[in-house]
């Protein structure tokens, strides 16, 4: 079976929350996030948060982490990963306005 991978990218994300991908659900079906990864593209410390929102409760995958200025912050490692259904949508934040740029990758359409 052939796996669907997919990446989506927002730069300069700020004090609004942003959504992944696109400002749209997932596509229909269950999804494995296999890695988010937040990079700070200003010249001081931030604060950043992820949240899952399944269209009825924020579920925070972080809170207020700090990333130092030039760095960036990698969500799920180690081989850890998150899965999601077209319910789902992932939210990314900052304390700082245009402060991340962030890339989410997926495996679409896993089997249940």
């Amino acid at each position: 079976m052939a796996q669907n991978f997919r990446r989506y990218h927002l730069n300069a994300v700020g004090v609004s929350a942003a959504d992944i991908p696109d400002a749209a659900n997932f596509p229909t079906g269950y999804h494995t996030i296999i890695s988010i990864r937040m990079a700070n593209v200003t010249s001081n410390m931030i604060m950043a948060k992820a949240y899952i929102n399944n269209g009825t409760d924020d579920i925070s995958l972080i809170v207020d982490a700090p990333i130092p200025a030039g760095s960036s912050l990698e969500l799920i490692d180690g081989g850890s990963k998150i899965v999601v259904t077209d319910a789902d949508r992932l939210y990314v934040q900052s304390d700082t306005a245009a402060s991340i740029d962030v890339t989410v990758s997926i495996v679409q359409e896993i089997s249940e």
